[in-house]
Protein backbone atom coordinates (compact mmCIF):
# COMPACT_ATOMS: atom_id res chain seq x y z
CA UNK A 1 0.00 0.00 0.00
CA UNK A 2 2.65 2.00 0.79
CA UNK A 3 4.18 1.72 -2.71
CA UNK A 4 1.59 2.36 -4.27
CA UNK A 5 1.31 5.67 -2.49
CA UNK A 6 4.69 6.45 -3.13
CA UNK A 7 4.05 5.61 -6.51
CA UNK A 8 1.28 7.81 -7.52
CA UNK A 9 2.96 10.81 -5.18
CA UNK A 10 5.90 10.70 -7.68
CA UNK A 11 3.85 10.74 -10.44
CA UNK A 12 2.17 13.51 -9.08
CA UNK A 13 5.08 15.49 -8.31
CA UNK A 14 6.61 14.98 -12.00
CA UNK A 15 3.56 16.01 -13.67
CA UNK A 16 3.51 19.26 -11.52
CA UNK A 17 6.59 19.71 -12.35
CA UNK A 18 6.44 19.33 -16.29
CA UNK A 19 3.61 21.69 -16.36
CA UNK A 20 5.56 24.01 -14.05
CA UNK A 21 8.71 23.67 -16.44
CA UNK A 22 6.20 23.96 -19.55
CA UNK A 23 5.17 27.20 -18.36
CA UNK A 24 8.54 28.79 -17.86
CA UNK A 25 9.41 27.95 -20.79
CA UNK A 26 6.28 29.66 -22.58
CA UNK A 27 7.54 32.58 -20.35
CA UNK A 28 11.05 32.86 -21.38
CA UNK A 29 9.93 32.55 -24.83
CA UNK A 30 7.23 35.29 -24.45
CA UNK A 31 10.82 37.14 -23.09
CA UNK A 32 13.14 36.27 -25.99
CA UNK A 33 12.66 38.81 -29.04
CA UNK A 34 14.24 38.85 -32.25
CA UNK A 35 17.87 40.96 -32.01
CA UNK A 36 17.54 41.49 -36.21
CA UNK A 37 17.67 39.84 -39.61
CA UNK A 38 20.80 38.37 -41.25
CA UNK A 39 21.16 37.65 -45.06
CA UNK A 40 22.64 35.04 -46.84
CA UNK A 41 23.29 35.55 -50.53
CA UNK A 42 23.72 32.00 -52.32
CA UNK A 43 26.44 32.01 -55.56
CA UNK A 44 28.71 34.86 -56.83
CA UNK A 45 26.30 36.82 -59.47
CA UNK A 46 26.14 40.27 -60.75
CA UNK A 47 22.69 40.04 -58.87
CA UNK A 48 23.79 39.63 -55.61
CA UNK A 49 24.10 43.02 -54.27
CA UNK A 50 20.76 43.99 -55.86
CA UNK A 51 18.88 41.09 -54.37
CA UNK A 52 20.30 42.01 -50.61
CA UNK A 53 19.74 45.44 -50.97
CA UNK A 54 16.15 44.58 -52.13
CA UNK A 55 15.82 42.03 -49.03
CA UNK A 56 16.90 44.50 -46.84
CA UNK A 57 14.43 47.34 -47.90
CA UNK A 58 11.42 44.38 -48.27
CA UNK A 59 12.21 43.34 -44.23
CA UNK A 60 12.40 47.04 -43.20
CA UNK A 61 8.93 47.60 -44.45
CA UNK A 62 7.34 44.03 -43.78
CA UNK A 63 4.18 44.75 -42.09
CA UNK A 64 4.96 43.75 -39.04
CA UNK A 65 8.23 44.43 -37.00
CA UNK A 66 10.89 41.85 -36.98
CA UNK A 67 13.94 43.65 -34.65
CA UNK A 68 12.45 43.60 -31.04
CA UNK A 69 9.05 41.11 -32.17
CA UNK A 70 8.95 38.57 -29.79
CA UNK A 71 10.10 35.20 -31.03
CA UNK A 72 6.62 33.45 -30.35
CA UNK A 73 4.84 36.05 -32.03
CA UNK A 74 7.38 36.34 -35.48
CA UNK A 75 6.11 33.46 -37.99
CA UNK A 76 9.37 33.07 -40.29
CA UNK A 77 6.82 30.63 -42.63
CA UNK A 78 4.65 33.72 -43.27
CA UNK A 79 7.67 35.85 -44.00
CA UNK A 80 8.96 33.46 -46.33
CA UNK A 81 5.74 33.19 -48.20
CA UNK A 82 6.03 37.60 -48.28
CA UNK A 83 9.42 37.16 -49.75
CA UNK A 84 8.71 34.99 -52.77
CA UNK A 85 6.68 37.28 -54.08
CA UNK A 86 9.74 39.61 -55.19
CA UNK A 87 11.19 38.94 -58.71
CA UNK A 88 14.77 39.04 -57.46
CA UNK A 89 15.57 35.53 -56.82
CA UNK A 90 15.16 31.72 -57.93
CA UNK A 91 14.73 30.57 -53.80
CA UNK A 92 14.59 32.38 -50.67
CA UNK A 93 14.18 30.69 -47.11
CA UNK A 94 13.38 32.05 -43.58
CA UNK A 95 14.32 30.51 -40.30
CA UNK A 96 14.85 31.58 -36.86
CA UNK A 97 18.55 31.22 -35.45
CA UNK A 98 19.32 29.88 -31.75
CA UNK A 99 20.78 33.24 -31.57
CA UNK A 100 17.84 35.00 -31.92
CA UNK A 101 17.82 36.19 -35.63
CA UNK A 102 16.00 35.74 -38.87
CA UNK A 103 18.24 34.26 -41.34
CA UNK A 104 17.24 34.80 -44.78
CA UNK A 105 18.60 32.95 -47.18
CA UNK A 106 18.26 33.47 -50.89
CA UNK A 107 19.23 32.35 -54.36
CA UNK A 108 19.63 35.64 -56.82
CA UNK A 109 17.48 35.34 -60.27
CA UNK A 110 19.26 33.54 -62.97
CA UNK A 111 18.79 35.48 -66.35
CA UNK A 112 18.23 33.28 -69.51
CA UNK A 113 17.55 35.76 -71.63
CA UNK A 114 17.08 39.74 -71.91
CA UNK A 115 13.80 40.98 -73.59
CA UNK A 116 13.42 44.23 -75.40
CA UNK A 117 10.39 45.89 -76.27
CA UNK A 118 8.81 49.17 -77.64
CA UNK A 119 9.05 50.68 -74.10
CA UNK A 120 10.92 48.32 -71.87
CA UNK A 121 14.15 45.84 -71.39
CA UNK A 122 14.14 43.29 -68.86
CA UNK A 123 15.40 40.48 -67.63
CA UNK A 124 13.91 37.09 -67.71
CA UNK A 125 15.19 33.52 -65.72
CA UNK A 126 14.06 29.77 -66.94
CA UNK A 127 10.12 30.10 -65.17
CA UNK A 128 9.38 33.62 -66.83
CA UNK A 129 10.42 35.32 -63.46
CA UNK A 130 11.55 38.82 -64.41
CA UNK A 131 13.61 41.60 -63.39
CA UNK A 132 14.04 45.36 -64.80
CA UNK A 133 16.97 45.79 -66.20
CA UNK A 134 18.73 48.39 -64.25
CA UNK A 135 21.74 50.40 -65.01
CA UNK A 136 23.85 48.39 -62.42
CA UNK A 137 23.40 45.30 -63.81
CA UNK A 138 24.26 43.74 -66.39
CA UNK A 139 24.61 39.98 -67.78
CA UNK A 140 25.53 39.01 -71.26
CA UNK A 141 22.50 36.48 -72.23
CA UNK A 142 21.09 36.06 -75.84
CA UNK A 143 18.59 38.96 -76.16
CA UNK A 144 15.30 38.96 -78.02
CA UNK A 145 12.98 41.66 -79.54
CA UNK A 146 9.27 41.34 -79.46
CA UNK A 147 5.58 42.58 -78.71
CA UNK A 148 4.74 40.09 -76.39
CA UNK A 149 1.49 39.78 -74.74
CA UNK A 150 0.04 38.07 -71.93
CA UNK A 151 -0.88 34.78 -74.31
CA UNK A 152 2.32 35.10 -75.84
CA UNK A 153 5.28 35.32 -73.58
CA UNK A 154 8.58 35.67 -73.60
CA UNK A 155 9.23 32.12 -71.47
CA UNK A 156 7.69 29.83 -74.50
CA UNK A 157 11.35 30.97 -76.13
CA UNK A 158 12.98 29.46 -73.53
CA UNK A 159 13.65 26.24 -75.05
CA UNK A 160 15.00 27.83 -78.25
CA UNK A 161 17.51 30.23 -75.74
CA UNK A 162 18.48 27.00 -74.46
CA UNK A 163 19.18 25.38 -77.52
CA UNK A 164 21.45 28.11 -78.46
CA UNK A 165 23.39 28.36 -75.27
CA UNK A 166 24.30 24.63 -75.31
CA UNK A 167 24.90 24.46 -79.09
CA UNK A 168 28.31 25.62 -80.19
CA UNK A 169 27.11 26.55 -83.97
CA UNK A 170 24.37 28.31 -82.55
CA UNK A 171 25.86 30.04 -80.06
CA UNK A 172 28.31 31.52 -82.70
CA UNK A 173 25.99 31.87 -85.29
CA UNK A 174 23.36 34.07 -83.97
CA UNK A 175 23.19 37.50 -82.63
CA UNK A 176 19.64 37.78 -81.56
CA UNK A 177 16.20 36.65 -81.70
CA UNK A 178 12.97 38.29 -83.24
CA UNK A 179 9.74 37.16 -81.76
CA UNK A 180 7.09 37.79 -84.56
CA UNK A 181 4.84 35.55 -82.62
CA UNK A 182 5.12 31.97 -80.97
CA UNK A 183 4.78 30.64 -85.03
CA UNK A 184 7.46 32.88 -86.53
CA UNK A 185 10.62 33.28 -84.08
CA UNK A 186 14.05 34.99 -86.14
CA UNK A 187 17.07 34.52 -85.74
CA UNK A 188 19.58 37.37 -86.89
CA UNK A 189 23.18 36.05 -87.63
CA UNK A 190 25.93 37.47 -86.76
CA UNK A 191 26.46 37.30 -90.32
CA UNK A 192 24.83 40.54 -91.88
CA UNK A 193 22.19 40.43 -94.65
CA UNK A 194 19.81 37.41 -93.89
CA UNK A 195 17.43 36.12 -91.07
CA UNK A 196 16.78 32.50 -90.12
CA UNK A 197 12.61 31.50 -89.92
CA UNK A 198 12.84 28.90 -86.80
CA UNK A 199 8.96 28.90 -86.69
CA UNK A 200 8.30 27.43 -83.12
CA UNK A 201 10.09 25.90 -80.69
CA UNK A 202 9.74 22.36 -81.81
CA UNK A 203 11.69 19.81 -83.57
CA UNK A 204 14.85 22.10 -82.43
CA UNK A 205 17.37 19.17 -83.37
CA UNK A 206 16.22 18.86 -86.70
CA UNK A 207 16.05 22.19 -87.08
CA UNK A 208 19.12 22.93 -86.32
CA UNK A 209 20.57 20.09 -88.26
CA UNK A 210 18.91 21.63 -91.25
CA UNK A 211 20.33 25.00 -90.93
CA UNK A 212 24.15 23.61 -90.86
CA UNK A 213 23.72 22.28 -93.74
CA UNK A 214 22.80 24.55 -95.76
CA UNK A 215 25.56 26.88 -94.42
CA UNK A 216 28.19 24.43 -94.99
CA UNK A 217 26.55 23.14 -98.81
CA UNK A 218 24.56 26.05 -100.37
CA UNK A 219 26.21 29.70 -98.84
CA UNK A 220 29.38 28.45 -100.23
CA UNK A 221 28.23 28.45 -103.35
CA UNK A 222 25.87 31.46 -103.57
CA UNK A 223 27.05 33.43 -101.22
CA UNK A 224 26.18 35.00 -98.19
CA UNK A 225 24.07 37.93 -99.84
CA UNK A 226 22.25 35.60 -101.62
CA UNK A 227 18.89 34.88 -99.53
CA UNK A 228 17.62 37.15 -97.63
CA UNK A 229 15.47 34.94 -95.43
CA UNK A 230 16.15 31.13 -94.68
CA UNK A 231 13.42 29.32 -93.25
CA UNK A 232 13.69 25.90 -91.03
CA UNK A 233 10.16 25.84 -89.55
CA UNK A 234 8.71 23.33 -91.98
CA UNK A 235 9.49 19.70 -92.14
CA UNK A 236 11.98 17.98 -93.95
CA UNK A 237 12.46 21.01 -96.02
CA UNK A 238 14.68 24.59 -96.04
CA UNK A 239 13.20 27.13 -97.93
CA UNK A 240 14.95 30.24 -98.92
CA UNK A 241 13.79 33.39 -99.98
CA UNK A 242 16.07 34.78 -102.98
CA UNK A 243 17.00 39.13 -102.27
CA UNK A 244 15.15 41.40 -103.63
CA UNK A 245 16.68 44.77 -102.23
CA UNK A 246 20.29 45.19 -102.01
CA UNK A 247 21.65 44.81 -98.51
CA UNK A 248 22.29 48.58 -97.51
CA UNK A 249 25.72 49.38 -96.96
CA UNK A 250 27.09 50.04 -93.16
CA UNK A 251 26.30 53.64 -91.71
CA UNK A 252 29.35 55.42 -92.14
CA UNK A 253 31.04 57.09 -89.17
CA UNK A 254 32.26 60.72 -89.33
CA UNK A 255 35.73 59.26 -88.92
CA UNK A 256 35.54 57.30 -91.55
CA UNK A 257 34.16 60.40 -93.51
CA UNK A 258 37.39 62.33 -92.24
CA UNK A 259 39.71 59.54 -93.27
CA UNK A 260 38.46 59.76 -96.86
CA UNK A 261 38.71 63.07 -97.90
CA UNK A 262 42.07 62.95 -96.15
CA UNK A 263 42.81 60.14 -98.50
CA UNK A 264 41.76 62.16 -101.15
CA UNK A 265 43.33 65.10 -100.70
CA UNK A 266 46.90 63.47 -100.66
CA UNK A 267 46.23 61.80 -103.65
CA UNK A 268 45.50 65.09 -105.42
CA UNK A 269 48.44 66.28 -104.31
CA UNK A 270 50.23 63.33 -105.06
CA UNK A 271 49.31 63.89 -108.58
CA UNK A 272 50.16 67.73 -109.22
Amino acid sequence: MKKTILKWTLLLLLMVYAVWMTGWAHDMARKDVCVGFEIAVDGNTPMDSIVRSGLERELKNYPQRIAGTPIMQLDAAKIERYLRNMNLFEEVSCMLTSDNRLLVQALPLVPVMRVFTDDKSYYINKSGKYIEALPEFYTNVPVVKGDFTKRFTPKELVPLVNKIETDQFMKEVTGMLVARDRNNLLIVPRIRGHVVNFGDTTRLDEKVGMLKLFYRKVMPKKGWNEYDTISVKYRGQIVATRRIKPIAPPPVTEEEIDLEEQALSQTVHAGE
